[in-house]
């Protein structure tokens, strides 16, 4: 299952009661939104581009968080826990990524989004 999203487009290619897997499409100059989860881990495994990661490694997201802005290459991966605020973008050509993640599709806490959702 394909979902379009403002920034590009994510694939659902598995999920059941244990974990899902997503491949992702962030397209070039965009990003998704300033964000945490309750609950969810994921892991990011990037396929192909840059991928930019901010992350906040406090785990600060109420107030004063500090993001540090990390590049991945293709074959390059990190592992995001819950209640880590993040947000991907692809600033060079498109990103394409796997998430592999816990299955709580619907756990994010937006901070800030440019697509006013």
């Amino acid at each position: 299952m394909v979902i379009n999203k403002p920034w590009g487009q994510e694939e659902l290619i598995f999920k059941n009661d244990k974990y899902m897997v997503k491949k992702l499409t962030m397209n070039n100059g965009h990003r998704c939104s300033l964000q945490y989860h309750d609950f969810k881990i994921e892991t990011i495994y990037v396929l192909e581009g840059l991928l930019t990661i901010e992350i906040d490694k406090s785990f600060s997201h109420h107030s004063n968080y500090k993001l540090e802005t990390l590049v991945l290459n293709p074959g390059q991966f990190l592992t995001i826990h819950n209640g880590q605020l993040h947000r991907m973008s692809a600033v060079n050509g498109c990103a394409v990524y796997l998430e592999s993640s816990t299955p709580e599709i619907d756990d994010v806490k937006r901070i800030e989004d440019d697509y006013h959702r």
